[in-house]
């Protein structure tokens, strides 16, 4: 069962078509990724999703939602938590309060406090940072941050923009770890990365974009052995 459904996905920056009639599904319970090189197309798509740049699209359901009548602020209202690229933070506030605006939309009560507890068991370094200001983060400790703040509003669908992006290797296969256990626990995510290695081994299904354009789909597993992701990515 679809939890997201898109069908026609287009995106014009004046005359410039960046996404052309990307059509993809996100299982209920699983995660999909979109790769491909730089300014293939894959940043553009996710925020077309959330309504942030123009666009033109045949379908987009969400469960039985009609996901392009939403405004983008409403988005995380109805269970969509989103990662922007870059991170983000609210530099002059601390950890703590970063995490709590997550939780804006939500109402403050044992629930809530709970939801707190479990980002903190997930990410331990924010819990001992938590009266630091976000500022004064690593860019692996702001990415972390930027997690688990989407993750307090606790969502049903987790949009992700390149979360690997300016990391260390260590950092990525952390942030990898953190993406496998939250799939484990069943949270349905959208993975946008540039990263092709992170995103395959992340992920259950992967779509491959290209000048605005899906030219390959499939399993992860299938597409990390295909030799024209190396082609798309490497020009061989």
């Amino acid at each position: 069962m679809s939890l997201l459904a898109v069908e026609g996905l287009s995106v014009h920056y004046g005359g410039v078509r960046a996404v052309r009639d990307v059509s993809f599904t996100v299982p209920a319970g699983e995660a999909v990724g979109v790769i491909g090189a730089n300014g293939a197309g894959k940043t553009s798509t996710l925020k077309a999703l959330l309504g942030l740049v123009p666009r033109t699209v045949t379908t987009m359901r969400y469960g039985d939602v009609d996901l392009a009548r939403v405004r983008p602020h409403d988005m995380v209202r109805h269970g969509i938590g989103y990662v922007p690229e870059g991170r983000h933070v609210f530099v002059g506030l601390s950890v703590e309060k970063n995490l709590l605006l997550g939780a804006y939309a939500r109402p403050w009560n044992a629930a809530t406090r709970a939801g707190l507890d479990e980002v903190y068991e997930l990410f331990p370094m924010l819990r001992d940072m938590r009266g630091r200001l976000a500022g004064a983060l690593s860019g692996g400790q702001q990415q972390m941050l930027a997690i688990g703040r989407a993750m307090m509003s606790q969502p049903r669908l987790l949009l992700l923009d390149e979360p690997s992006m300016g990391l260390s290797p260590k950092l990525v296969e952390d942030i990898l770890a953190v993406l496998q256990r939250l799939r484990r626990n069943g949270l349905s995510m959208l993975l946008v990365e540039q990263n092709a290695k992170l995103t395959f081994e992340a992920t259950a299904t992967c779509l491959v974009i290209e000048n605005g354009a899906v030219v390959l789909a499939g399993t992860s597993q299938e597409l990390q052995h295909d030799s024209r992701v190396r082609k798309i990515y490497l020009g061989l």
